[in-house]
């Protein structure tokens, strides 16, 4: 695993994570979710007009599958978030997700792995699923339905396919005005379904209480993607979707830390084999 990708990733995961501790001041979630693909897509286009222009006409079928994909991730998120069986399986989504990953690569990219990256990618997944079972244990004994589980593997399948798609354009054309396309798209699905199911007043009051978070939000946002998309051009992308995945590491750190969330041994536990395995790749990927 090339150094450089690793730095490029870690440093992607840290400012997701980032992004979604900031997004835990926001009394309603979904609505600044929405003001950040808004911010990140006007960012966008402002690079997008002035500097990178726009990518190949190749790479746009690309783009527009991976905004799709990306729309219906964030709609499932907004679910998530009012659902509270799913917020209990909703980590072992996010372990589950490098593991279809490597699946996409192994048949559509014949990426081949080392034996230490095949055990790094384990435990990563392993350590995820730890972390996820966290959640479980501090719902005492609350009963886990079939509507939380299926949620919960439909955004690991959505996690792995925009990733494998966007790892496959970005080695066919440039990164950068293929990534801002997709970023200045995305707020045109998602900002209608957000006004549609919460009203378009929930933008204004929202943008009121949390301006500072949610213009952070948007700049960390667009960064956070680009570097890993950077990343993609040369790193295995199997690897790569695995690693960006500590970003639930940190953010659950963060949470510890700053808003004392509880980080019991279970959590720790977890966390020590998402780096471990991290270290795994990147030693012998």
């Amino acid at each position: 695993m090339p150094i450089l990708a690793l730095v490029m990733l870690f440093l992607s995961a840290s400012m997701h994570a980032l992004w979604n501790f900031l997004l835990k001041s926001a009394e309603e979630k979904y609505v600044a979710m929405g003001w950040q693909t808004i911010l990140s897509g006007i960012l966008a286009l402002v690079v997008v007009v002035f500097y990178a222009g726009l990518p190949p006409r190749d790479m746009w079928l690309f783009a527009i599958i991976s905004m799709l994909l990306e729309a219906i991730y964030f709609i499932l998120l907004c679910i998530a978030y009012s659902d509270h069986d799913f917020s209990l399986i909703y980590p072992i989504a996010r372990g589950a997700a490098p593991a279809l990953l490597v699946l996409w690569t192994a048949i559509f990219l014949q990426e081949k792995l080392t034996t230490g990256g095949y055990i790094g990618l384990a435990m990563i997944t392993i350590g995820m699923m730890v972390i996820g079972a966290t959640a479980l244990l501090q719902s005492k004994g609350e009963k886990v339905h079939l509507k939380g589980i299926l949620t919960a593997l439909t955004v690991a399948l959505i996690i792995s396919m925009y990733t494998f798609i966007d790892g496959k354009a970005v080695r066919s054309g440039p990164a950068l005005p293929y990534g801002l396309s997709m970023f200045v798209m995305v707020p045109f699905v998602t900002t209608p379904y957000i006004a549609y199911h919460y009203g378009i007043d929930s933008f204004s009051r929202v943008w009121k209480k949390n301006r500072n978070y949610l213009l952070i939000g948007g700049v960390l946002g667009l960064i956070a993607y680009m570097l890993a998309l950077f990343a993609y051009t040369f790193a295995p992308l199997s690897y790569s979707g695995a690693i960006r995945e500590v970003s639930a590491v940190i953010g659950a750190l963060l949470g510890w830390r700053f808003l004392k969330e509880q980080m019991g041994g279970v959590r720790v536990l977890g966390s020590a084999i998402v780096f471990a395995g991290v270290m795994v790749i990147a030693i012998f990927g």
